[in-house]
């Protein structure tokens, strides 16, 4: 497993293959687009998707948190996919198992009552302002501010000899903002084309890579 390091207003962060972000300076664990509910959603409208998938959300976030060990998680939006099943009792049961404080910056997919988190004691923002980095689901520009979103899943496709090319997920920063893989499993990406002054972390074999724009 290989992680990538980088450094946005002073401040250092770690990309982690979950697609994961840990804002070291302030042990903020940063989790975008889990879309908890939504395996159960399709396997009860007949898509095929096997059961064993409903467990790896929870298998990577025990992973991922016990590589940081952060004070705070922050889920960045579309933690729920949309209402209550099944899949929630699982979530509850891994809150208990966490020490860390749990946020929620919510996203266009959470509309599950608020009282929910709150009997998990579990705290819900619309978006968190940190000195001058933006937490929100959306991506959006402010004035003053980096921003730090999901909603978009991004992905790119990585080109290689013979014509062959891959997509995957990746982390998509532009000079004021930051854009998150999706966490979750079974949530697709959305590809994105990247401008000479963007930088681009592929996502691929459990490693973060940043990829030379141009030549991939």
């Amino acid at each position: 497993m290989e992680t990538t390091e980088i450094t946005i207003q002073n401040q250092t962060f770690t990309l982690h293959p979950s697609g994961a972000l840990f804002w070291k300076e302030k042990s903020y664990l940063l989790i975008a687009d889990v879309h908890f509910g939504k395996i159960t959603h399709f396997r009860k409208h007949g898509s095929g998707v096997p059961q064993e998938a409903i467990h790896k959300n929870i298998k990577d976030l025990d992973t991922v948190c016990s590589y940081f060990n952060p004070d705070t998680i922050i889920f960045m939006g579309d933690l729920f996919h949309s209402h209550l099943n099944t899949e929630w009792f699982l979530f509850e049961k891994w809150v208990e198992t966490i020490a860390s404080n749990i946020q929620l910056v919510t996203g266009n997919h959470d509309i599950i009552a608020p009282l929910h988190y709150e009997e998990l004691g579990i705290q819900i923002f619309e978006e968190r302002c940190v000195d001058t980095i933006l937490l929100t689901h959306h991506p959006e520009t402010r004035n003053g501010f980096f921003n730090i979103a999901g909603h978009i899943h991004p992905g790119v496709q990585l080109t290689g000899v013979g014509k062959q090319f891959l997509k995957v997920p990746c982390f998509f920063m532009k000079p004021n903002q930051l854009i998150q893989p999706a966490f979750g499993t079974f949530t697709g990406n959305y590809m994105l084309t990247p401008n000479p002054e963007d930088r681009v972390f592929a996502v691929a074999d459990d490693q973060v890579i940043e990829i030379v724009l141009g030549l991939q």
